[in-house]
């Protein structure tokens, strides 16, 4: 596969981690799950860009492009549209993606929110904003079933239970 993620880490995140892997193996997870599973196969190289900050830089990426002041898991910034991707295989420059950024104290706490470690919750996000990146939402209830349903067959290819099970 000629993924390339490139992943930019905060002092907050633990650098004895290996976050470049686990993130190109959530980013590779995700496109085989994906309507374009060809951007996994194809000589041209794909990028996608991972920052992994703290919460006050996410909540101010998410109050200057989404308008919202608050931090959050997890965001995306696609650089492609469907039309994009479905060109991809044609022979061109580096393909860019997008952009993630996750911020480190809500992953945190949600992680410990759902008994899970910081490493699985981090790479079911960039598996969820992967797909953003891809074209996909979960603003119909529709189309969050499926978005769904692709990560957990992308987490399920990565080793990790469905993290939208209800533990019993």
């Amino acid at each position: 596969m000629m993924l390339e993620v490139d992943v930019e880490a905060d002092g907050e995140w633990d650098s004895s981690r290996s976050w470049e892997e686990l993130a190109r193996k959530a980013a590779g997870a995700a496109i085989a799950e994906s309507a374009f599973p060809q951007l996994a196969t194809m000589d041209r190289p794909v990028e996608i860009s991972v920052r992994l900050t703290g919460n006050e830089e996410v909540r101010a990426l998410n109050a200057k492009w989404r308008g919202k002041d608050k931090a959050t898991n997890v965001l995306s910034f696609p650089m492609l549209d469907e039309g994009d991707l479905q060109a991809a295989n044609i022979a061109g420059p580096e393909l860019l993606l997008g952009d993630i950024a996750l911020a480190r104290g809500v992953c945190e706490a949600e992680a410990a929110d759902k008994q899970v470690t910081v490493e699985q919750h981090a790479t079911h996000l960039i598996v969820h904003a992967t797909l953003h990146l891809l074209g996909y939402d979960h603003l119909e209830d529709c189309d969050a079933a499926d978005m769904e349903a692709r990560e957990v067959r992308a987490l399920e290819r990565l080793g990790i239970s469905n993290p939208y099970e209800v533990a019993a």
